[in-house]
């Protein structure tokens, strides 16, 4: 009888560890955590709170972290007290492996002329490997666009000038960013103060067109109120990230309104859903957007910061068939306040955590079941 209930008991832990908590008859994406990625930083380096991770069509995964937010005890090795530790740069590329390939970013040295944001937010690498960088602080309004290695490109708004969600030379606070290849334009979350989705044209900056909640016009005076049933809110609140899957449809992170919200490129709203709508937690539920790796992508991840776990969605109907995580912590199965999250061509998923987390994870994509 005991050997029963073992049995059973490490049955249950496999399943929540590859998240085959589904919906009855349905087979749902598989993820088992990978503690052995990445590989120790060189150099003594250590990660701040990893706000961004994006992976690029060679498969290297890119992480934009937080240098400042390492404490003094994280900045021995700076400090000259002790051997270990020093901020890592802003920037890091990894291989599949989990080597660190390259790293850069910081504020513009002698001779450029960008405004590196107060606080690390965002990143993406386009179809011509161009990296695309956000950041949140509280004057942050402008995206940056540099060559894969490093060199300044373009900057897109500016930091201190503070605009409202209608205007189209400035952003306020922006989160989440995506370069969309057939029309070469610049999607932007714009996010943490302003209340919509910014799109730019990527080789010149040209502003192109927005749109709030439902591809409405945005209102900054609207309230914030949350609705945890019935009518969903007629606004955006803290939009967060978002993604564009291959049939050209735009998927949108309400963070704090717990929602997803679907799109076309031209801001047409055309379907929602709710991630774990009745949780209360300040900083809401719908953080992020990742797809499946088959080609029709058939579902799509949404970390859950607040809930510890990567919910999974078919994108079909918008239903919940499963998630992975669920469990708060420090360990390779668990999740510490995730932030964000990005997957390669072999469904492997990546996600960076903020907070007290400050590490980058990946979880291993085991087919479907």
């Amino acid at each position: 009888m005991k050997k029963v209930i073992v049995i059973a008991a490490l049955a249950a832990l496999l399943i929540w560890v590859t998240g085959a908590l589904a919906v009855s008859g349905t087979a749902i994406p598989r993820y088992e955590p990978d503690p052995s990625w990445p590989k120790p930083l060189p150099n003594n380096w250590m990660f701040g709170q990893v706000s961004g991770t994006a992976v690029d069509s060679h498969d290297h995964v890119w992480v934009i972290h937080r240098p400042k937010t390492l404490d003094q005890h994280d900045r021995y090795g700076e400090r000259k007290m002790a051997d270990c530790c020093f901020p890592a740069p802003p920037v890091l590329e990894f291989d599949q492996a989990g080597n660190v390939v390259q790293t850069w970013g910081g504020p513009p040295k002698a001779g450029e002329s960008y405004q590196w944001p107060d606080n690390e937010h965002g990143i993406f690498v386009d179809h011509k490997d161009n990296v695309w960088i956000t950041g949140n602080g509280d004057k942050d309004g402008q995206i940056l666009k540099f060559t894969k290695a490093g060199k300044f490109i373009m900057q897109i708004g500016s930091n201190g000038k503070a605009q409202s969600s209608n205007a189209q030379d400035n952003m306020g606070r922006p989160a989440g960013v995506v370069v969309y290849a057939k029309t070469n334009e610049v999607f932007v979350a714009d996010g943490y103060r302003n209340r919509r989705i910014v799109v730019y044209d990527a080789e010149t900056g040209a502003y192109k067109r927005h749109w709030g909640a439902y591809g409405k016009q945005p209102d900054d005076a609207a309230p914030r109120a949350r609705a945890f049933e019935g009518e969903g809110s007629p606004q955006f609140n803290l939009v967060h990230g978002l993604r564009i899957s291959n049939d050209g449809l735009v998927y949108v992170g309400d963070r704090v309104n717990n929602r997803v919200q679907v799109f076309k490129l031209d801001g047409t709203f055309v379907k929602e859903t709710y991630v774990n709508r009745g949780t209360h937690a300040n900083e809401g539920t719908a953080f992020d957007i990742g797809f499946s790796p088959d080609k029709q992508q058939q579902f799509f991840l949404v970390p859950d910061g607040s809930n510890s776990k990567v919910h999974i969605f078919n994108r079909e109907s918008l239903a919940e068939v499963g998630f992975f995580g669920g469990h708060g912590g420090h360990g390779p199965a668990d999740f510490f306040h995730l932030h964000n999250i990005a997957t390669d061509s072999k469904g492997n998923a990546y996600m960076g955590e903020v907070a007290g987390g400050m590490r980058v994870v990946r979880w291993n994509y085991k087919g479907t079941k």
